[in-house]
């Protein structure tokens, strides 16, 4: 009866397991057709430098965490900063590992800096540099969670809120002004 009991016990939390990595791993397909610089990523904003034009977007471990082209360009630079593992909802987080992506389009420079959390220990980055990436375009990964932050052209102004809820390739954070 004990054998049974743990035998039971292996299948269920396997059975657990694979449905928290599927629901972790999807992957759906979006694309916003209005106009605008789209979310790069799932999530809550929990910052907005109005004047250093920055938004942070924390990922929880429910949101989907393939990050996104906010606008078409190409790649001008990618830096990998190695760093430490906080939780990425602090303040601290700022000297974490991250991956920062410099997009350079027809309105200035955008920067998409992919951040790790405590939990997230991998980056993965899908682009490179000198390729063209299209608005919605899947270019990179934070897996178990962290942060996004985004720095946006002189061009744009903001139009989320702090604790807002926003969906990658869906939601317009930006528009021209």
């Amino acid at each position: 009866m004990q054998i049974e009991m743990l035998y039971l016990f292996a299948i269920l939390a396997s059975v657990i397991l694979l449905i928290f990595l599927l629901i972790f791993f999807r992957d759906p397909e979006r694309l916003s057709e209005e106009e605008g610089i789209i979310s790069p990523a799932d999530g809550k904003v929990t910052r907005i430098d109005i004047d250093g034009r920055k938004l942070s977007i924390f990922m929880n471990l429910h949101d989907v965490h393939v990050n996104r082209a906010p606008v078409s360009g190409t790649i001008k630079s990618i830096e990998h900063i190695k760093g430490r593992f906080r939780p990425a909802f602090s303040k601290e987080s700022d000297f974490n590992e991250r991956n920062i992506i410099v997009i350079s389009t027809e309105y200035g420079e955008l920067k998409v800096t992919q951040i790790a959390g405590s939990f997230a220990r991998r980056i993965v980055c899908y682009v490179g540099e000198g390729q063209n990436v299209f608005r919605g375009q899947r270019i990179g990964m934070i897996r178990f969670g962290s942060r996004v932050d985004v720095k946006i052209p002189e061009a744009f102004d903001f139009t989320v809120k702090i604790k807002q809820k926003i969906r990658a390739g869906e939601a317009i954070i930006a528009r021209l002004k």
